[in-house]
């Protein structure tokens, strides 16, 4: 029988993941980096610890549940959005990481949104994706829908008015350094899209560009095709402030039972743009984003978590949410992660922490 870690123990280690010694160093120049202590998942990312402190609770009437998009707010801050249309504000600093404020969303004709992905721009606005249409809409930091939507590519918009399919459109948005551009990736692929030369499915990431200013609005930019794993979705994706992005991939195996979770460091650089591309293929030459897989969350230590439901790793549930909460002393980054209980019982509403040390551009 594995050892388990008392909850409070586990909470305490995330609550210690900023402040704790350096727990990856970088390998020679020929090879990867590596974790040389620590709760490593891979050689580049560790798992700094868990917490199940929102686990099946309310706040002010709303329940914490749903998680599906997280993003770095005031210092030592997370804003939580809820895919029942609900925004929460976490405060992750202490040892037990608690809820602080929650307000509802809604479009403009005071419906909610099927809200999936989530970035806080500098003057604290909110810009949302629905997965519905899908749609990118700025709300203010009380919640209230300001009226702005940003435009969307035909084709990316829901069958029939475009090609996307029902629940696989705008899972993840996150914005460069600066708030300049914006990317929203697609969960899975449009009608007619096909494969790269390996067998995996072609999905798009839609980038917007800001046209006037910090405060200004934005512009249709540039799309990229991003080929992902066999039998998953994107279910996150965040810049990593170099240009480069962390993909979040997700999977569930019904008959197994089983979750998995990869974390992928991707660079669009290079990728050409195929807004005018009709049909996504690896035969016609096209350049897709590159990838480079950081990590099978599914070989993570599970430190003893419990889970309701039966999982070869015990400490995995339905990780949607991944946010960039800054770096470590020694330059790694700080992800927050968090699952998506769908209000059931046998699933559980989990924040993670971990380290990555990215290789060099």
């Amino acid at each position: 029988m594995r050892p388990r870690i008392p909850l409070a123990a586990a909470t305490a280690i995330l609550a210690l993941a900023a402040s704790a010694p350096s727990s990856v160093a970088a390998a020679g120049t020929s090879g990867p980096p590596v974790v040389r202590h620590g709760h490593a998942c891979s050689p580049s990312v560790a798992l700094r610890g868990y917490s199940d402190a929102l686990d099946k609770t309310e706040y002010q009437g709303h329940p914490v549940t749903g998680i599906s998009a997280l993003a770095q707010d005031t210092e030592g801050h997370a804003a939580a959005l809820s895919d029942r249309s609900v925004l929460f504000s976490l405060d992750v600093r202490g040892n037990t990481p608690r809820t602080t404020g929650a307000v509802a969303l809604a479009d403009g004709n005071g419906a909610p949104l099927d809200s999936e992905g989530l970035v806080v721009e500098r003057d604290g606005q909110r810009l949302v994706t629905s997965e519905a249409e899908p749609s990118v809409r700025r709300h203010a930091r009380d919640g209230t829908f300001t009226g702005q939507r940003l435009p969307v590519p035909e084709a990316l918009r829901v069958a029939p008015q475009g090609r996307a399919q029902h629940n696989q459109t705008f899972e993840g948005l996150t914005a460069q350094p600066g708030g300049r551009v914006l990317i929203a990736s697609m969960e899975g692929p449009l009608t007619g899209d096909g494969t790269d030369a390996s067998g995996r499915q072609l999905v798009r990431f839609q980038t917007w560009q800001r046209t006037h200013g910090s405060h200004g609005s934005y512009g249709l930019s540039r799309q990229w095709g991003y080929p992902v794993d066999r039998a998953l979705g994107v279910a996150e994706v965040a810049a990593t402030g170099d240009g480069r992005l962390l993909v979040l991939e997700r999977g569930y195996d019904v008959e197994a039972g089983a979750n998995t979770i990869r974390l992928y460091l991707a660079d669009p650089r290079g990728a050409d743009d195929v807004r005018s591309v009709d049909r996504l293929t690896g035969e016609n030459g096209t350049h897709m984003v590159r990838k480079t897989l950081l990590a099978d969350l599914g070989d993570c230590p599970d430190l003893g978590a419990p889970n309701p439901s039966p999982q070869p790793n015990p400490l995995l549930d339905n990780i949607e949410a991944l946010a960039v909460m800054g770096h470590a002393r020694d330059g790694r980054l700080r992800l927050l992660l968090a699952s998506d209980d769908n209000e059931r019982a046998e699933q559980v509403t989990r924040l993670y922490e971990l380290t990555a040390r990215l290789p060099h551009p």
